[in-house]
């Protein structure tokens, strides 16, 4: 016997039940941007690995040791999207879709980063996001913020996230902030972690991100990048505060709160949650205004967020959150004799037809009444619509329900129509 292959490790199958909580957690996506107007954009998979190293930045744990990168036949470097926010930006400036115009952009799809597997984590994962361009003021932060807000009351799970905000400032405040930041870390170098260490000068404010209580406890006496904001990202930041509690959005300022890409400035915030343990972040976004420029296109504002879908997915299983999933097939057709055999399929095209939204699976591969009422029962349907020689010869078919406790009847192929209309209801 030939081996077996298998998937490769952090790339999963999605199989059949889970499945259809996927689909509705990706209908409820759709649906709820589009009720805000966004349009959504495709992207490829693969891009420019300079495309990465110039927005996320070279010394980020992405960069440095988690992106699938390779090169092509032609000798050009090559990487799997690890994010969302980049590719869109490329697309939009290389498309004529972002100078002197305003978007709102979403996307989904698999993205892919090198990192160890645990739940709810993978190497490929699947991400929901969404971008605006062309919109400097807090409103837009709002409103993206306001959006996901509305998300989890759609899935059932409002009170078991919180909001985290923060502001960064614009890139001069920031840096100032950097340079009295790695000052202090400089002062403290022996009672940082290594990982710490190593980031101290490379990209210091993930220093505050860490996970090290020890570190943590450090940094009480760290200087506050609050005192280092400018005016205007003040007034930008206390406006977006101001629109959020008028919205009746509930928050905590957490000065810590950096995101881990280099491109985000003013607003950054986080959705944070209890239920998926260790993983504890379930959308996370900010404004990014340098980045389009940065990537060769006209100065622009910029705010979105991304949410990995495995995470949000695995929280609604947790919580019991998922709700009613539409079964695979509402009506099962089943057939006895060669001619109710040759007349079951035709008959299951017309109910298509004539009932949208109608799920029809007939019957294939023979056997006796029984077997097929077995399998019948096994496809969840909600009825058995029963196809024999005598009823076929007079235009009727028996109606078997599965789900309720109801006699069985038989009608006209007319009448059945109606009754089955009532299943899409």
């Amino acid at each position: 016997m030939a081996k077996q292959i298998q998937a490769v490790r952090g790339m999963n199958d999605c199989l059949p039940g889970t499945t259809q909580i996927w689909q509705k957690v990706e209908e409820t996506l759709r649906k709820t941007v589009a009720s805000y107007g966004y349009q959504e954009i495709r992207f490829p998979i693969v891009e420019s690995t300079d495309l990465f190293k110039r927005s996320i930045g070279e010394v980020t744990d992405i960069v440095e040791k988690e992106m699938y990168t390779f090169d092509d036949r032609s000798g050009d470097s090559l990487t799997l999207r690890p994010e969302g926010t980049a590719v869109c930006v490329r697309a939009g400036n290389e498309n004529g879709l972002l100078y002197n115009q305003e978007q709102r952009l979403w996307y989904m799809g698999p993205m892919f980063r090198h990192e160890r597997p645990q739940k709810g984590r993978y190497r490929q994962f699947h991400q929901f996001g969404v971008e605006t361009f062309g919109i400097a003021s807090a409103d837009i932060d709002a409103e993206v913020i306001l959006m996901t807000a509305r998300l989890w009351k759609e899935f059932g799970i409002s009170q078991y996230v919180r909001l985290e905000l923060n502001s960064l400032g614009s890139n001069e405040a920031r840096a100032q902030y950097r340079d009295a930041l790695v000052a202090f870390l400089e002062q403290h170098v022996e009672q940082l972690d290594e990982d710490s260490k190593r980031r101290m000068h490379s990209n210091p404010l993930r220093v505050l991100d860490s996970k090290n209580p020890e570190v943590q406890a450090l940094l009480v006496d760290a200087p506050k990048l609050s005192e280092h904001l400018d005016d205007e990202s003040k007034a930008h930041f206390a406006n977006l505060c101001e629109r959020l509690d008028a919205a009746g959005v509930e928050y905590q300022v957490n000065e810590k709160l950096v995101r881990g890409l280099d491109y985000y400035n003013r607003t950054v915030f986080e959705w944070v949650t209890e239920s998926l343990g260790a993983q504890g972040t379930v959308c996370a976004g900010g404004r990014y205004d340098g980045l389009v420029e940065q990537l060769g296109g006209k100065a622009t504002p910029a705010v979105g967020f991304a949410m990995g879908l495995e995470r949000l997915v695995l929280m609604l299983q947790e919580l019991e959150c998922v709700g009613q999933i539409r079964r695979s097939a509402d009506v099962y057709v089943a057939a006895m004799g060669d001619k109710a055999s040759i007349q079951a399929p035709v008959i299951a095209e017309q109910l298509r037809t004539d009932v949208s939204g109608l799920r029809v699976m007939v019957h294939a591969g023979g056997g006796n009444f029984k077997k097929q009422l077995k399998r019948a029962d096994k496809s969840d349907a909600l009825v058995a619509l029963i196809l024999g020689e005598d009823e076929l010869a007079e235009g009727k078919v028996t109606v078997k329900y599965l789900r309720e406790q109801k006699e069985q009847i038989t009608v006209s192929l007319a009448e059945v129509t109606t009754l089955l209309q009532a299943l899409t209801e």
